[in-house]
């Protein structure tokens, strides 16, 4: 994707065409841009599930999600500038800067955004269940 871009970009219009993404905003997390920036890194790296998907374009800066695999061990996935990244709603997973200590990033939402964040363990939520179900589908 062309994050340079990304107002005009007809592949990122064509994505949200296709996922039905019809509402966004941009977050800059940098300790000068996000208000209460030290209680919200460590929200987000606090291991948590989401009901809904949850989409993330990086437009500027780089970070990593760590999610967990059918074992339960980290998955560690570097993001850059031009990466989009879909975590399945049900997943675990948390969001960590790198030593550049920034990003800006687009969130991408179904309708209107839902932010709440379910801290680990909410394995009995629907939204896992139907996860883990989706996981064990995939070992047959």
């Amino acid at each position: 994707l062309d994050a340079d871009n990304y107002e005009t970009d007809p592949c990122l219009k064509e994505i949200r065409r296709a996922e039905n993404y019809s509402w966004m905003d941009i977050v800059t997390i940098h300790k000068d841009k996000l208000p209460n920036y030290e209680e919200k890194i460590k929200t987000f790296y606090e291991e948590h599930l989401h009901l809904d998907d949850e989409i993330r374009y990086i437009l500027e800066g780089s970070g990593y999600f760590d999610v967990r695999d059918k074992d339960d061990k980290w998955i560690r996935i570097s993001m850059e500038k031009g990466d989009m990244i879909t975590l399945p709603a049900g997943i675990y997973h948390r969001f960590t800067l790198d030593e550049n200590n920034y990003v800006k990033a687009m969130r991408l939402f179904v309708g209107e955004p839902v932010w709440t964040a379910y801290n680990r363990p909410a394995d009995d939520f629907p939204a896992r269940k139907q996860y883990m179900k989706f996981l064990a589908e995939e070992e047959h």
